[in-house]
């Protein structure tokens, strides 16, 4: 988690570490929303990118709190996930070398 990162390089320990002090009792439960930040990490790519796919409408998200804060739905990552594995695997058929 990101925060986590920052904090455990404030703390001077590694990533694990921090989540481990921060998230240790929560450690089996897999949270039912992840932050675009979040997201990007997953994808491997950037942040800017995950909120383009969320205001395009192609990943679904809610905004949450007075300040509007993003949030996706960990089903619907992976709903979006496997749509792309789906187009993948169109545009290999379609476009073969």
């Amino acid at each position: 988690m990101l925060s986590a990162i920052g904090l455990g390089e404030h703390l001077g320990c590694g990533k694990l570490d921090a989540e481990n002090k921060i998230f240790g009792k929560y450690r089996d439960v897999t949270p039912r929303f992840i932050t675009l930040a979040d997201v990007a990490l997953i994808l491997n790519i950037a942040p800017a990118q995950v909120y383009t796919l969320v205001r395009s409408g192609e990943l679904p998200a809610i905004k949450i709190g007075a300040r509007g804060q993003w949030r996706v739905e960990a089903s619907e990552l992976e709903k979006f996930i496997l749509s792309q594995y789906k187009s993948t695997a169109e545009f290999v058929r379609n476009n073969p070398r």
